[in-house]
């Protein structure tokens, strides 16, 4: 098997391993299980305060309380066959406490008084107990206590009352589609979340959420039997925190890109999507392989976003920087003393890089972390100089802050909530400038769009990236397809290589909705958003040739 086969084979196993705690989350429940109302915030706030007044007679000094109801649904299909639909529910409370200086946690699906009592009982125990080793005390950044208030994902069209035969009509629509077009094997699939969260704090924090996220996808395969090959384009979709209008293929929102592409944004056609891709992957069995060398690099932002989420989520979280990731993912190349410096160039000066909890229609989008923190947005890489990190309540103080960033995330009741990436976006472009003005302006290039697979190091800084779709540029024009193609670089070097971003008109984000992150695991969602952006002079390898 060659080094490529293998990296992408691995890479489908683990995101596979990864995906597959998040499926089983929860108990099978029928379809219309998913309507039923749940609890009341009445009876949510009576519970809560079983917890939070519990915890303080016992001699906590804090409490926070999370009720959680998950909501997921997922279709999968593959050519004109159901392969499986999977509806889940799990439902409990998480209560975390500060007792002694030391933080403790536990959590129960027992949602009475007895059992929040004796689960609040066992997190101040744990307190108890951790703190006889804990060498520092919690110091815990203020927050504003924002009494009864509650936030929704802003939907049209709720995922639980769209009929599972109308979601299955249109992945199948979508493989017969890329059939039609030469694909010889498609597999579809429908992630769709709903998360019903309520806090409560000893701080006067009743905080209700409802959450929504949708993630449509497939993977169309074309074989050539004679040459023994065979070449496979994913969707170009991307995870967004939309409702199921995401899925109404308007064609107001999309953008016409070359080679009679089109790119998705705020709505999504997965029909057309998988007859182009069924197009390309027959295309890609004939492609040109790329010769090795220096190429300027157009890269969209279905592409680039999955390279800010490793060389800029990643090593900007405080507690990967701090060492804490170490034994699970590693630390981070951005250490203290580059941002106590404020003049490391982690990019050029047009590379304004942001983090934001608000930004509408993002997977990280959500009024109130799961610490009570109203959310908001801000820099991390202001005009190329990195300028802060992503930090929580007791982690801010570490950094001379006051005030926490508002990114802390569980993935569910029964996890702790810990500091995790929100979303990272770079900023687009001032001027008015177009991909097509950008191609025009490559003289020699490469234009990539989707994801592939990747490799970084354990500290974010040296990596290599692929994609799905590849495109030549001669002098100014797109002059035809590529192949095995991947670029090399490190962190530092590859954003200041980034000389021309296009304006907001081409602002797309990318999304994953399986982020891995802490012992135990969880996962989390999370965007990146840009514009189609340029980096100059950058190392492109043939995946193709053996070592």
């Amino acid at each position: 098997m060659k080094r490529r086969s293998f990296v992408q084979y691995a890479g489908m196993g683990a995101g596979a391993t990864m995906l597959m705690p998040s499926l089983l989350m929860g108990n099978e429940i029928p379809t219309e299980a998913l309507l039923e109302p749940g609890m009341d915030t009445v009876l949510k706030k009576q519970m809560a305060d079983v917890a939070l007044n519990t915890a303080k007679s016992m001699g906590a000094t804090y409490a926070d309380a999370r009720i959680g109801r998950y909501l997921n649904q997922y279709v999968f299909t593959r050519e004109d066959k159901v392969q499986n639909v999977v509806n889940t529910e799990s439902f409990g409370i998480g209560i975390r406490v500060i007792a002694n200086g030391t933080w403790g946690f536990s959590s129960t699906n027992d949602v009475t008084e007895d059992g929040i009592k004796k689960a609040t009982q066992h997190a101040v125990a744990i307190a108890k107990a951790n703190s006889k080793i804990q060498k520092e005390p919690v110091q815990l950044a203020p927050v504003e206590s924002h009494g009864e208030v509650s936030w929704k994902t802003p939907i049209q069209k709720d995922f639980k009352e769209v009929p599972i035969s109308e979601k299955v009509d249109l992945l199948l629509s979508a493989n017969a589609a890329a059939v039609e077009n030469g694909a010889n094997f498609v597999n579809s699939s429908l992630f769709m979340v709903n998360e019903q969260k309520y806090f409560a704090s000893t701080e006067g924090s009743y905080i209700d959420q409802d959450v929504h996220r949708i993630w449509p996808t497939f993977n169309v395969t074309a074989v050539d039997r004679a040459a023994g090959k065979f070449k496979t384009r994913q969707a170009l979709s991307a995870p967004m925190g939309m409702g199921y209008e995401y899925m109404d293929g308007l064609e107001s929102e999309k953008l016409q890109g070359p080679e009679g592409i089109k790119l998705y944004n705020k709505s999504y056609d997965i029909v057309e999507d998988a007859a182009m891709a069924a197009k390309q992957a027959k295309q890609k069995l004939s492609a040109k392989s790329v010769e090795p060398g220096k190429y300027d690099l157009v890269l969209e932002p279905n592409h680039l976003g999955l390279t800010i989420h490793e060389s800029v989520g990643h090593p900007t979280e405080l507690d990967r920087v701090l060492g804490y990731e170490a034994n699970y993912a590693g630390t981070s190349f951005a250490t203290l003393d580059k941002w106590e410096s404020k003049n490391f160039n982690y990019g050029s000066d047009i590379v304004n890089i942001v983090a934001d909890k608000t930004q509408v229609g993002s997977l990280g989008a959500v009024g109130y972390d799961d610490e009570g923190v109203k959310t908001k947005k801000w820099d991390l890489i202001r005009n190329g100089v990195l300028v802060n990190y992503q930090a929580i309540r007791d982690q801010v103080q570490m950094i001379g802050q006051n005030e926490s960033h508002g990114c802390c995330y569980a993935q569910s009741w029964e996890d702790v909530q810990f500091q995790r990436m929100p979303n990272v976006s770079l900023e687009p472009g001032t001027e008015k400038y177009s991909l097509q003005d950008m191609i025009k302006d490559v003289e020699k290039g490469i234009y990539i769009l989707g994801r592939g697979s990747y490799s970084i190091d354990q500290q974010r800084y040296n990596f290599q990236f692929g994609g799905t779709l590849f495109y030549e540029i001669k002098d100014g024009e797109i002059v035809g397809m590529l192949e095995d193609v991947a670029y090399q670089s490190n962190t530092q070097e590859f954003w200041n290589s980034c000389s021309k971003i296009c304006d907001k008109d081409d602002y797309r984000m990318f999304g994953s909705f399986f982020d891995g992150k802490g012992q135990p695991s969880q996962v989390s969602a999370v965007s990146h958003g840009s514009s189609t952006a340029r980096f100059n002079g950058i190392n492109v390898i043939n995946t193709g040739r053996t070592i």
